[in-house]
């Protein structure tokens, strides 16, 4: 059994995750945190603030907000508990902070906690081995109108993955508009779709004179990232201090 500490409780992910320990004996939700009052349907104690919290649990999950996270880290490094950060966009202090946690407990940290979308950051890796320069790469991402960052935080890992398997000196080009040049075999493009409510869509094109090769991830429903939560608060419960991400999840299958 693993007893979980859920920061922003309250919100669709938080609710999700809940909904799918509901009837999981291997995960138990003890308490969580959220500043909404909506705690309808909730069988658990929910705080203002995570100081607060009285229960003891194996890991934390956060699916809050960038300016939580300091205080979730700090909370997490002080207790020694395990924390599964699922919350983007982070900004300076939130980085430092989930840094300096990983240092005394282990940060598990991925942009993306979807298993199926892990594999395909690995699969777009291998792809870019074998087809640059031949392949001109592009990223198309699509996500709900409420999403706040542009492009999203899976499509910079998959941009990041497929740099990683290229030698040469890659350059995100997020927008054509204002360029009269013709394309460079250097560039990867990144193009962003906000609408109604997509769950989450990543495309990655690969394109010749003669050819499209296209890998492609689509998320029908949240309880894909909330299952690849859950999987990484087992992961890491008893995990040593230090930093791990789904990668470290889904690469055996690759090795």
């Amino acid at each position: 059994m693993t007893d979980i500490f859920m920061s922003g409780c309250c919100g669709r992910m938080g609710r999700a995750i809940y909904n799918m320990t509901k009837n999981n004996s291997n995960f138990r939700i003890v308490a969580g945190c959220d500043l909404s009052d909506n705690t309808d349907g909730l069988d658990f104690p929910v705080y203002k603030s995570i100081y607060d919290c009285k229960e003891d649990f194996d890991a934390i999950i956060d699916f809050s907000h960038f300016k939580a996270v300091p205080d979730v880290c700090k909370f997490a490094a002080e207790k020694k508990k395990a924390l599964v950060l699922c919350t983007t966009a982070l900004d300076e202090p939130a980085l430092n902070a989930a840094e300096e946690l990983s240092k005394v407990a282990p940060l598990f940290k991925s942009a993306n906690m979807s298993v199926g979308m892990n594999v395909v950051f690995e699969l777009a890796a291998q792809a870019a081995k074998a087809l640059y320069p031949d392949f001109d790469i592009e990223i198309v991402e699509a996500h709900h109108s409420r999403k706040l960052d542009a492009p999203s935080g899976t499509a910079f890992q998959l941009g990041e993955a497929i740099k990683s398997a290229i030698p040469d000196e890659m350059e995100y080009v997020y927008d054509r508009h204002d360029r009269s040049q013709a394309r460079q075999k250097n560039e990867i493009g990144m193009s962003a779709i906000r609408g109604g409510n997509i769950v989450g869509e990543h495309e990655v094109y690969f394109v010749s004179d003669e050819e499209t090769i296209k890998i492609t991830h689509q998320c029908m429903t949240r309880e894909a990232f909330a299952r690849g939560a859950l999987a990484a608060a087992e992961y890491i419960k008893d995990k040593a201090p230090g930093r791990y991400s789904m990668k470290d999840v889904v690469s055996k299958a690759f090795n």
